[in-house]
């Protein structure tokens, strides 16, 4: 059975309260029984932390025996390089996750230090963007 981790970063605990007009009514947890409900074969499971190190430390335990990893970093995205080289040091293909478009945003969040790292990155579609970024590890 293919493995899957999504990891979310810092502040993505309160989707579905925290800013709708940006980041929609839905909350994670309910995400994540859509998606494993479409994804019968696929073993997905959830992980998220506010807290840096702790991302980095399941990048690396997930990096060598996952079949791919989803990753919104959330605002670690545009600053931070340890998660960068956690990614780049990892065999397990990553793709970048953003809900919003980052591009559409404030200047600061159109620059990923991460993004170079992985296989692909999706930005502004919603939470489609988790879909679509299962949808290319399996290709």
């Amino acid at each position: 059975m293919m493995k899957i981790q999504i990891i979310n970063g810092p502040n993505l605990n309160l989707l579905g309260v925290r800013e709708p007009s940006i980041y929609g009514n839905t909350s994670i947890e309910d995400y994540i029984k859509e998606l494993r409900t479409a994804y019968p074969d696929i073993e997905i499971e959830y992980y998220q932390s506010n807290v840096e190190g702790e991302l980095i430390n399941k990048l690396h335990a997930v990096g060598f025996s996952y079949d791919g990893v989803v990753l919104n970093a959330g605002g670690y995205t545009h600053s931070s390089v340890a998660i960068a080289d956690a990614i780049a040091a990892i065999k397990t293909p990553v793709v970048e996750v953003h809900i919003s478009n980052i591009y559409a945003r404030e200047e600061y969040r159109h620059v990923s230090l991460t993004g170079k790292n992985c296989q692909g990155v999706l930005t502004g579609f919603g939470m489609k963007g988790y879909r679509l970024a299962i949808e290319s590890l399996l290709v």
